[in-house]
């Protein structure tokens, strides 16, 4: 499964501070997802980042 950030995100980080191994902040001061597959052992971390962005702005690939 992999994820990525539409054009809603609000730079709010709480991404990156649910599932800092899949999302980061880039220098635009919005999230970003990895562009590989989400690892194993965090797919659960970052479904949470998913369902807890308060702008819906993760998606699945």
């Amino acid at each position: 499964m992999k994820y990525f950030v539409n054009d809603g995100c609000i730079g709010c980080g709480l991404c990156e501070g649910t599932c800092p191994e899949v999302f980061h902040m880039t220098d635009a001061g919005v999230a970003a997802a990895i562009e590989t597959e989400v690892p194993e052992e965090v797919l659960a971390s970052a479904a949470e980042a998913k369902d807890g962005c308060p702008v819906g702005a993760i998606e699945e690939a």
